[in-house]
């Protein structure tokens, strides 16, 4: 059975071919020769024809032309397009002539570095061999005289033992590592890599695109400080850095090593048909505008895909997401096909989960495992959307749109590599901005990718790496770093000095702490440490895998249920000092949900502007968090059986935020709409009589806490809003809503979190669901990256409705301020979803889900947004 077959047969199939919105084929594409450079060592072109390789792509012609001419360079071409060959050639035939030299090649992730090593291993035992029988044309420093007879490569990472790394630092020539490891674990003792140091000549970054926002802003400064050491040791290394297909990759590379780069971008690599699909889930309530779930809808495509004997990789958006679709497929495949020629089978080993989490040596079996085709489907995150090989994958299914084209495009090309033809599947969520693209599939296919930002003079980062680079050797009074200019590089200098970690003297500034700082500064994120996930195994304490510490007050609370390889566990206790979580076996039929509230202070406004319907600001904002409780979801029905309550402490978030606040104008049009609550409102000439009929029901106690009644009365609340209660002829019935049962008595702290339950079903809120969702198309970010607020009378903006989207971290990295310069854009794009939108009052795909009682607030919000876009800006600010 052939991917064309199976094809055929969802075309005819109703219930999938309906469902398949658009079909976009990208054809078969011929390769664009050019021949071995005249600069290849005889070597170097040997080990090429031993592997089958008499030219070059070229796009690896003029890469190995700009890298050898001395130029920095980044390659932007596709997946599967040879990036790997566009350095090796430069780097080993640079050293084949000057043998002193080293290199570094720097990967996102320790897998793929491991993955690449093992790679080049095999091509430089070749390479080693075919030496003995060429002359070397070599004149350096060493007057001839090798220093190694062989090209030596090695890895050093976290995995790598103390006695190996000696040896590795002490002989390679080409050393393989990530940035954490050169942060941590080599530039705090560059001592030792004196000699490396002093005669490095390149530093190769893969995967560039992976450097952006926090994590990138984090490199740009390592490779700041990378530099300034090797300037020390008398050498100034070339870069090399290569990039899926982004928007923006010369800028961001110039930003990342702060010196120009030289862009090759033409792609001149072959490539096989691919058929790409837009699926969109059917609608199982038009009026709610609820579809059917798109794991659920993977897992019936990729099992077809397991018949037919097509190997699959799944992309889920999250870590909990990967482990609930590998439990549905595996389910799937035991009930399709118990046994196979009379043999059960072993769904464990058939179907896999790859996510961060697991531990490193599952990992390297789970890739071992693909690649000898022993797993026939892998639900992964986007920790397999890297060159990690695994294999000719025959098709992609991407759950939900990855939030970025760049990352959808990159994940759709882990199929077909080779000239195989090959299928993506993009199954779209309910998502706004996964509806929109089902909608416009032209702004996915024809658009072009997004811009990567990052901030490496960010206050909190630059502080942390001005810390680790002042351990690493003393700074000078009229040094620069990076692009800052020496003035501001003084200024930070002289606030370390207060805080008593630097000393000034003799225009120097020295270390004065006694630990290194780099082994507290993580670049992946604002935490810390990570969280250890330990379970007991035969009476011994085992540790099954990490989160890291900002996730684990949502991910480890103490009665979440935990996902690891589709085994379920029951978080007993979250330990924040030691660094723990204690989990046991469990077997539920639910998993949790966290509920999480928010509040937001003004620190300081930097910009505010004018704009039809409102005032746009954008400037510094502290958000304090804390967890309330968690929710109970049942599996395949995914209704809510229960809550639990968290008992965890705030945490605060001092970041840059875009906010809009509607002026009076737009509140007063709402109002004579119907469309915006008063403060006041009317409940009926028998609220008081009910009210008090309620709480003595309810034995004056909160229903929720279990508060009683002191000296303050409690409040009584309406199940069902108010204003929703309406009789037969759509008139607000005051006898409907104020019936017993649709009263509860509540304290005043949980009466205030049951009004923001319901103010999820008004305009503001439904405006800001729309908006958060909808920014990724701006942004090379997840929605995740960014957080939402509003608020009916918000302190930003003396007490006027606002809508907060501010950066998730510290300090912000410039998405806020990138969403407030394209504040038409953004509103615009969601006045064109909300229009577009089928259902009748608030859904997923736009506003948001309407709630228990299936009304939304998708009228407000569209009543706010035809102010946004049609209202005159006032003219006074």
């Amino acid at each position: 059975m052939t991917l064309k077959s199976l094809l055929a047969h969802w075309r005819a199939e109703p219930s999938i071919g309906g469902n398949i919105v658009h079909r976009h084929r990208q054809e078969k594409r011929s390769p664009s020769w050019a021949r071995f450079p005249t600069g290849l060592h005889p070597a170097l072109a040997e080990m090429l024809h031993d592997q089958g390789i008499q030219r070059l792509y070229s796009h690896q012609e003029e890469a190995f032309q700009m890298t050898t001419a001395g130029h920095n360079c980044v390659i932007a071409t596709g997946t599967a397009s040879g990036k790997t060959l566009c350095f090796n050639l430069p780097v080993i035939n640079s050293w084949l002539y000057h043998p002193s030299q080293r290199a570094i090649y720097l990967y996102p992730t320790k897998a793929l570095a491991q993955d690449q090593f093992s790679y080049l291993q095999t091509s430089i035992a070749k390479l080693n061999s075919s030496r003995v029988n060429l002359k070397r044309q070599t004149h350096d420093e060493t007057n001839g005289k090798e220093e190694f007879d062989n090209l030596i490569i090695g890895v050093y990472d976290g995995d790598t033992t103390q006695s190996v790394r000696a040896q590795v630092r002490a002989q390679a020539n080409i050393i393989f590592t990530n940035p954490d490891m050169l942060h941590t674990g080599i530039m705090p003792h560059h001592t030792s890599w004196a000699h490396f140091f002093s005669k490095l000549k390149y530093v190769v970054i893969d995967e560039m695109h992976m450097y952006r926002g926090v994590f990138g802003s984090h490199v740009a400064n390592v490779l700041r400080r990378l530099k300034r050491i090797c300037n020390f040791y008398g050498s100034r290394p070339q870069f090399i850095l290569t990039s899926a297909t982004i928007g923006n990759p010369k800028e961001l590379a110039e930003r990342l090593i702060a010196e120009p780069v030289t862009l090759v971008s033409k792609d001149g690599s072959a490539r096989g048909a691919q058929e790409f699909l837009i699926y969109n889930p059917p609608i199982v309530d038009r009026r709610l505008g609820i579809r059917r779930s798109a794991p659920q809808e993977a897992v019936r495509l990729t099992s077809d895909l397991i018949a037919y004997d097509i190997q699959t990789i799944l992309f889920a958006r999250s870590r909990r997401s990967v482990e609930i679709t590998l439990t549905y497929l595996r389910q799937k495949v035991r009930d399709q096909e118990p046994s196979r020629n009379g043999i059960a089978l072993d769904r464990t080993t058939l179907v896999r989960g790859y996510r961060s989490g697991y531990l490193p040596q599952q990992r390297r079996q789970i890739e071992q495992a693909l690649r000898k085709g022993e797993v026939k489907a892998i639900v992964a995150t986007n920790a397999l959307e890297l060159g990690i090989d695994i294999g000719g994958m025959g098709a992609a299914m991407l759950i939900g749109y990855p939030g970025t084209i760049a990352a959808a495009k990159q994940q759709a090309g882990r199929a077909g590599r080779g000239l195989d033809d090959s299928l993506a599947v993009l199954i779209t969520t309910a998502a706004p901005l996964d509806q929109f693209l089902a909608k416009n599939p032209f702004y996915f296919f024809d658009r072009s990718p997004e811009r990567a930002l990052i901030n490496p003079d960010n206050p909190l980062i630059l502080l942390d790496h001005l810390r680790c680079a002042a351990f690493e050797m003393p700074f000078s009074e009229n040094e620069k770093y990076g692009e800052l200019s020496t003035e501001d590089l003084v200024e930070y200098l002289d606030y370390l000095v207060s805080t008593g970690l630097l000393h000034r003297a003799r225009d120097k500034y020295f270390w004065m702490a006694e630990k290194y700082p780099a082994q507290d500064i993580s670049l992946r994120s604002a935490s810390v440490d990570n969280i250890l996930l330990q379970t007991l195994n035969e009476d011994t304490l085992v540790t099954i895998g990490e989160v890291d510490f900002a996730s684990a007050h949502w991910m480890v609370h103490p009665g979440a249920v935990y996902l690891h390889e589709s085994q379920t566990y029951l978080v007993e206790n979250l330990d924040l000092i030691s660094k723990t979580a204690r989990l046991q076996p469990y077997n539920p039929d639910y998993y949790t949900q966290p509920l999480q509230e928010s509040t937001i202070s003004l620190i300081e406004e930097s910009d505010k502007s004018i704009v039809a319907g409102g005032v746009k600001s954008h400037g510094e904002i502290n958000v304090t968090s804390q967890m309330t409780g968690f929710r109970k979801v049942k599996w395949f029905t995914h209704e809510n059986i229960g809550m639990g309550t968290v008992n965890l402490p705030p945490t605060e978030l001092l970041t840059t935020g875009y906010w809009l606040s509607l002026n009076d104008r737009t509140i007063d049009t709402l109002r004579e709409q119907g469309l915006w609550r008063s403060d006041a409102i009317d409940y009926g000439p028998n609220w008081i009589q009910q009210r008090d009929l309620v709480r003595e029901r309810d034995d004056f106690k909160c229903q929720v806490c279990g508060l009683l009644e002191t000296t303050q009365q409690h409040d009584v609340h309406h199940i069902i809003p108010f204003r929703l209660c309406r009789d037969g002829d759509g008139i607000v019935s005051y006898r409907l809503a104020n019936r017993m049962e649709n009263l509860t008595t509540l304290c005043r702290k949980c009466h205030q979190r049951a009004e923001t339950a319901v103010r999820v079903r008004s305009g503001i809120t439904g405006l800001a669901y729309l908006c958060h969702n909808l920014a990724p198309l701006f942004l090379m970010c997840d929605t995740r990256d960014l957080g939402v607020h509003t608020d009916p009378k918000s302190s930003l903006s003396d007490g006027q409705a606002t809508i907060v989207l501010y950066d998730q971290i510290p300090a912000g990295i410039g998405l806020s301020q990138t969403l407030y310069d394209l504040h038409d854009e953004l509103i615009h794009h969601a006045n064109m979803q909300i229009n577009a939108c089928e259902c009748v009052d608030g859904c997923p795909s736009c506003v948001g889900p309407g709630g228990e009682s299936g009304l939304g607030g998708k009228e407000e919000a569209k009543a706010i947004l035809q102010a946004l876009t049609n209202q005159a800006p006032d003219k006074i600010l």
